[in-house]
């Protein structure tokens, strides 16, 4: 799987418009990543990767919140929470607290459907007991998931309008009014080759097996079939992203706008799939504007 990500990226390069030759981060410029240690790390159940990482600024709140979800073709094998952390110091710096969400991915014991959703949420609705302790301001509150992360931080922001059939309902989810989906892959029934090729995933890994329950195995894990989802969507891709192109962002951006949503496309001039989620790239400017501009902040 890594060869064939890193070929796709070499031939985005090659191939870039005007034949001008750009320096994208490769997958091992992402796997590199790294920032500094949380404040405190969160356990919210039994299982190793049931835990979420605190970041908080210094001086006193209430602070306004980033929730990360990291991305990693929603499998072990690429890293994920660590990485994020690059993007964590960067906003902390700026007065913004952060909550990296670990999960159990399809290839740990207790993931994929149901439990990697009821992990994030459960991850989500944790907020509401720590947010007086830490002085967090959860009426600021912005969702931001990268690639397999953007799935879940779409869904995740989405999970009013789950059925009450699903084992994945809960009565009050924590609203989040803003997501934004790094390079996100949301749309699981009209992007299911993609993933499959991107990936490697198949969605019994993702989405569960149907069932006389549950006929259809993407009412209550993709965001676009749970549409509209009353928030706005921020979709962010790399010019030269190959596993998840722009033109994801896009045909998602305009299904929720005939829906009613808010949802609009921005593209990384010159990015992969990875300089979106780094802090040393030139992508940040772009990505931590978004970011403040979701939370009201001054930019």
């Amino acid at each position: 799987m890594l060869e064939k990500m890193r070929s796709r990226l070499q031939a985005a390069v090659e191939g870039s418009a005007g034949g001008v030759v750009t320096t994208p981060m490769t997958l091992e410029d992402y796997l590199a990543l790294n920032g500094p240690a949380p404040a405190q790390q969160v356990a919210y159940g039994a299982a190793p990767s049931q835990f979420a990482q605190l970041f908080l600024p210094v001086g006193a709140g209430p602070f306004p919140l980033v929730v990360l979800i990291h991305g990693g073709c929603w499998t072990q094998a690429f890293g994920g929470i660590t990485q994020m952390r690059s993007m964590a110091g960067s906003l902390v710096e700026q007065g913004i607290a952060v909550w990296n969400v670990e999960y159990r991915r399809y290839d740990e014991e207790g993931g994929g459907y149901p439990g990697m959703y009821q992990d994030v949420a459960t991850a989500l609705d944790l907020l509401r007991t720590l947010a007086p302790q830490h002085q967090l301001d959860l009426a600021r509150v912005v969702l931001v998931g990268h690639s397999a992360g953007g799935h879940l931080a779409q869904w995740a922001a989405s999970r009013a309008r789950l059925p009450r059939s699903s084992p994945l309902y809960v009565a009050d989810p924590l609203p989040v009014p803003v997501v934004i989906s790094l390079g996100g892959l949301a749309d699981l029934r009209h992007e299911e080759a993609l993933i499959k090729t991107s990936c490697e995933r198949d969605m019994v890994q993702l989405a569960g097996v149907a069932s006389a329950a549950r006929p259809d195995i993407f009412s209550d894990t993709s965001p676009a079939e749970m549409l509209p989802a009353g928030i706005r969507t921020v979709l962010i891709h790399g010019e030269l992203d190959t596993v998840s192109p722009p033109r994801v962002g896009q045909d998602y951006a305009r299904r929720a706008q005939a829906a009613g949503d808010a949802a609009q496309l921005l593209v990384l001039p010159g990015a992969s799939h990875y300089d979106e989620v780094a802090a040393t790239s030139p992508s940040w400017t772009i990505v931590s504007a978004q970011i403040r501009q979701a939370l009201g902040l001054a930019q």
